[in-house]
């Protein structure tokens, strides 16, 4: 039975696509069955996965409006070794959609319980904002992975992004929890990164994963060839930390079960 994870953060710019389609990449070379669904209209991590979001003929869009299953709608792409279900700016008229529709906020949901068996794990990359999208997909997860920098403004959008998880937990999703905080974009020659990294061990305590993402060229390279780093180059040192980040998920969940 698969896992469903949200990759999440209600601050911009702050890797969640990376981190979704470098995780995605990392669990698929430890041996895993991973979905991607990409939730934000721009289809960054459709395209990072090298799926060509203008040639979708069936998108998360007809997912939501259960006008197909993911079964229907998922692209594969031998090369980054998971199944994608990609998203195109079509996505950005399912909010109002939506809003009229029984059941909005657990159409996601729905359509996963029936791809369960199909997969180990499922990522979900969420929009920035908190919007319907977002919602879905945090009413469909088993919890959450918040890609930070360390840095101020991050901790505060980090509480913004806390409060919403509590809100959902105690309303929607009774599954819903924070899986853990992933550190990225890390150089640790600037002494602000350390002293929030720290900060953050002192707050959240095992809840901040151990493996650090460290800032790589190599990683921001990668889209722009339609690949996670994870695979466009395995030797780079950002793509090494996810193949581990991947290994401490999987250990991860199963200290859950």
């Amino acid at each position: 039975m698969a896992k469903i994870f949200c990759v999440a953060n209600q601050k911009g710019g702050v890797g969640k696509t990376t981190t979704t389609v470098n995780l995605a990449a990392g669990l698929a070379k430890v041996g895993q069955r991973v979905l991607v669904v990409d939730l934000d209209p721009q289809g960054n991590a459709t395209m990072g996965s090298g799926v060509d979001k203008r040639a979708l003929q069936l998108s998360v869009y007809d997912v939501l409006l259960e006008s197909a299953s993911i079964a229907e709608a998922k692209q594969r792409n031998d090369k980054v070794g998971y199944d994608v279900l990609g998203a195109n700016r079509e996505l950005a008229g399912a909010e109002v959609e939506l809003v009229e529709l029984e059941r909005r906020e657990a159409r996601l949901k729905a359509a996963l319980t029936a791809a369960h068996a199909d997969y180990d794990f499922v990522l979900i990359d969420c929009p920035p904002s908190l919007s319907m999208l977002t919602l879905n997909g945090l009413c469909s997860a088993h919890g959450v992975i918040v890609p930070m920098q360390c840095e101020y403004f991050a901790l505060e959008g980090l509480s913004d992004l806390v409060n919403t998880i509590k809100q959902v937990h105690a309303n929607l999703n009774p599954d819903l929890q924070i899986i853990g905080l992933l550190r990225v974009m890390f150089d640790p020659r600037i002494t602000l990164q350390q002293q929030v990294s720290e900060q953050l061990k002192g707050h959240f305590g095992d809840k901040v994963f151990d493996t650090v993402i460290p800032r790589n060229v190599r990683l921001a390279e990668a889209p722009s060839y339609g690949l996670p780093g994870v695979v466009f180059d395995p030797a780079s040192k950002g793509a090494q930390a996810f193949v581990e980040f991947a290994r401490e998920m999987v250990q991860r969940i199963k200290s859950m079960r």
